[in-house]
């Protein structure tokens, strides 16, 4: 693990392999850092420059200023690169990582030359929820105030950070995410306790709640239309398997991303390829990043 200092006080974690020329960022998803890109940095072809960083609030990232939008992490990313000196670098992101990864492209182009949507929330958001006492029928939470206070799943899960109850939050990924595979123990184990580290759950789920770089409205906020900004070949990636991110969510950021976007299918697998089937993400992700390369 290595860290930079921002300009604006936080400092950001990060893993950076040796060797290889073509840059690649990651940005991982919610309930992770990049500790959970651990296989994709070990086993991706040595012509790629890895680096994967632990956004604010996560893994050994600060946590000093909180995050209230998505656009606040994608802030974060570009001072982060500005510090290192990164450019023309392919971005992946996963899951709530694939949003930040727009926004950032929506907002910096010229920097990534490249965008690959791993199991992503939509160009949309991603719609919360939850309810706030046991009287009320689950609805769609509005206010940051809502979803912190949330009985569903925003106080069990902080709940289970806060006690280091691994058996109830392996039930968890194991319900919606590791549902045909999982991770062998030891690393299942890291994962587990590398959640522990988040410091901004209710803030995450806020975030995606109002995230809409769309021209459409997402049944609370209106869109940006910021997604037509963005300039970049985009390579979305979803298992057929997904309980995470439905297929409707999918079809949204290709609407939204018209002929910008290819999609590839990824088979038997659902919200985490990364253990359903690495080679074949592995193959997909490659192929794609060369090609980009040699256009």
């Amino acid at each position: 693990m290595k860290e930079v200092l921002l300009p604006n006080g936080e400092t950001l974690a990060y893993r950076e392999r040796e060797g290889g020329e073509v840059k690649v960022l990651l940005i991982h998803g919610n309930m992770t850092s990049s500790k959970h890109w651990d296989l994709v940095i070990d086993n991706i072809d040595e012509k790629y420059k890895v680096y994967a960083v632990d956004l604010r609030g996560f893994g050994n990232s600060s946590y000093h200023n909180r995050i209230m939008s998505i656009k606040d992490f994608a802030d974060d990313v570009k001072l982060f690169v500005d510090e290192l000196g990164l450019k023309d670098f392919a971005l992946i992101g996963w899951s709530t990582g694939g949003g930040v990864a727009m926004q950032f492209a929506a907002d910096y182009p010229g920097i990534s030359n490249k965008l690959i949507l791993l199991e992503s929330v939509s160009t949309r958001g991603y719609p919360y929820d939850g309810k706030t006492n046991e009287a009320e029928e689950v609805r769609r939470l509005k206010t940051f105030d809502e979803v912190k206070n949330d009985i569903l799943r925003t106080i069990p899960i902080q709940a289970a950070y806060d006690t280091n109850d691994a058996p109830l939050l392996k039930l968890i990924w194991n319900s919606v995410i590791y549902t045909h595979n999982q991770p062998d123990e030891k690393h299942y184990d890291e994962y587990v306790q590398d959640m522990r580290t988040q410091r901004n759950f209710a803030e995450v789920y806020h975030a995606l709640n109002t995230f809409n770089i769309s021209r459409h409205s997402n049944g609370l906020v209106e869109g940006n239309g910021k997604v037509d900004k963005i300039d970049i070949p985009v390579l979305v990636l979803r298992g057929d398997r997904d309980l995470v991110i439905p297929k409707e969510m999918n079809d949204e950021i290709l609407e939204d991303l018209g002929g910008k976007a290819t999609f590839v299918e990824l088979k038997n697998c659902g919200h985490s390829p990364l253990i359903d089937n690495l080679p074949q993400l592995l193959k997909v992700i490659t192929q794609f990043l060369d090609s980009a390369v040699h256009s």
